[in-house]
């Protein structure tokens, strides 16, 4: 098994289909096709069921997903960090929801940089899931996100608590569900929108990213929950404004590090983390 065959076997479960994947890939089709057949001989087993419309995953393709993406990422990872200079000593990964992304954390990762010249970092956007699955592959080093799940090997510690609030974008807009935008702030808000606003729930425009939805109500009328930090400057400047009366809800954030890390290296970046969260 090789690590060619791991990611022409990503390419076909992703797009379904070898023709695709070969393009993806810019391999020729038979390449992919005695790749996937030199993989299933190693394997044992049959990892895709072939028919007219392309190719679908098999039980044994389905389980066997997840180790392959962790091979690729070991692999990438292992290729970066080889490849930097002698001077660098570790590499530190970290990964955030969008809006946890704010200024504040950015310039935070550009003080770590000057502080630890020895220290590579890499920094992604990505949702809870794919923010898990990173730490838990190794593939991430510190995690930010809104409800975690617990796992086995992963430590929790809260970052910040968000209230967010109703935002109009035009005052005299009615609270109604035809005029409400939701934004997708995980679970726990709702959660806490289906007790408050149950009827929210059949609204027409949605966006999974609250930069996104900042953007829309710019251009549009209606009204969003957002957190206080995230829409400080256009309250300000009266291009939004606050829903009087509304509820306000809560919405935790965490950080989270693997039990199995380097404490010398994470847990002081942690700490600053914290305390610049405040």
């Amino acid at each position: 098994m090789n690590i060619e065959q791991a990611r022409s076997f990503l390419a076909v479960a992703d797009t379904g289909s070898f023709v695709a994947s070969a393009e993806r890939l810019h391999v020729t089709q038979s390449t992919i096709s005695a790749r996937i057949r030199t993989l299933e001989e190693v394997l044992g087993c049959t990892l895709f069921q072939r028919n007219r419309t392309g190719a679908t995953l098999t039980g044994a393709g389905l389980r066997f997903q997840p180790r392959a993406l962790q091979m690729v990422r070991a692999f990438e990872r292992a290729r970066r960090e080889t490849g930097l200079p002698d001077t660098i000593r570790a590499q530190v990964a970290i990964g955030a929801r969008f809006g946890l992304w704010d200024a504040q954390a950015v310039t935070w990762l550009e003080d770590q940089s000057r502080r630890r010249p020895d220290v590579s970092f890499r920094a992604e956007i990505a949702f809870e899931p794919e923010l898990m699955q990173g730490l838990i592959d190794g593939h991430l080093d510190i995690g930010l996100m809104y409800t975690p799940q617990h796992r086995p090997r992963l430590e929790q510690l809260p970052f910040r608590i968000e209230r967010l609030r109703l935002v109009s974008s035009d005052p005299e807009t009615p609270v109604r569900p035809d005029h409400y935008v939701h934004i997708e702030w995980g679970p726990e808000f709702d959660a806490q929108l289906a007790a408050g606003f149950p009827e929210f729930f059949r609204t027409r425009m949605s966006f999974n990213i609250g930069w996104l939805a900042l953007q829309y109500l710019k251009t549009a009328r209606g009204y969003a929950y957002f957190p206080d930090r995230f829409v400080r400057a256009e309250l300000e400047a009266g291009v939004f404004h606050i829903v009087k009366d509304a509820p306000v809800f809560e919405l935790p954030s965490a950080l989270v590090i693997r039990s199995d890390r380097d404490r010398a290296l994470i847990d002081p970046m942690v700490e600053s983390l914290r305390r610049l969260a405040g």
